[in-house]
């Protein structure tokens, strides 16, 4: 492709929304962009792309994605996010391990802010938050590093949040969670998004309350929770 028909304005939408897009990255997203809407790829032509297009482009290349996925590439694809490349992160607070008995430690699958907006292959950043039934804190952002193939990078991403018991995510794929689960982390689809400390809070209230059997354990007093949970030998 002359590069003389991409401004920087659209490779920069283009770079951005394949953010958004799980297991895409820039160069696979132009391929199917041009293949499908043809030669130039300006701002004007990107603003046009409506979700039923882009899900059908590439021979439904994108059919799968997850609806807030899709509609953040296409804000991205339409100018209408914010594409600031000195975006501020959210502030991190200090934690020892001990400030907080009870408590577990949760990953989000993120792409700006403290959102859960990100596909497990794809977030450009996790926010790792330790939550108790009365206090949560955001106290690490990770930033997946560039690596191989996708069963690499799945296991990168993976080892990465080895401390972690809960991960949060708008999708991840059936491999890509084995290797999560080998870890020891609990992976939870959000499939529609939305603001982390809503979901952290709705964790906070399972905590105060019941938690199911693997996060009583995880919390460190499954013993009497244990057997409240325990399913008769002539039951199961």
């Amino acid at each position: 492709m002359n590069p003389s028909t991409l401004t920087e304005a659209a490779a920069l939408r283009i770079g951005l929304a394949a953010r958004a897009l799980p297991d895409t990255d820039p160069a696979r997203l132009m391929k199917v962009l041009v293949n499908t809407f043809g030669l130039p790829l300006n701002e004007e032509k990107l603003a046009r792309i409506t979700v039923r297009e882009l899900q059908s482009a590439g021979d439904g290349a994108f059919s799968a994605v997850p609806l807030p996925a899709m509609k953040a590439a296409l804000d991205f694809l339409w100018g209408k996010a914010d594409v600031r490349v000195d975006e501020q992160l959210p502030p991190v607070m200090a934690y020892a391990s001990g400030d907080m008995p009870g408590s577990i430690r949760v990953a989000v699958a993120s792409n700006s802010d403290e959102q859960v907006d990100g596909h497990f292959g794809s977030c450009t950043r996790f926010l790792v938050y330790q939550v108790a039934p009365n206090e949560m804190r955001l106290i690490d952002i990770r930033t997946p590093a560039n690596v191989g193939g996708a069963d690499d990078k799945n296991t990168h991403r993976a080892a990465l949040l080895r401390d972690c018991d809960v991960l949060y995510v708008v999708s991840i794929g059936g491999p890509a969670a084995a290797k999560v689960v080998k870890q020891n982390i609990h992976p939870v689809k959000l499939p529609n998004g939305g603001p982390a400390r809503d979901a952290l809070a709705q964790m906070q209230s399972v905590l105060e309350a019941n938690p199911p059997p693997w996060l009583a354990r995880v919390m460190g007093r499954d013993g009497a929770l244990a057997e409240r949970f325990a399913v008769p030998a002539d039951e199961e």
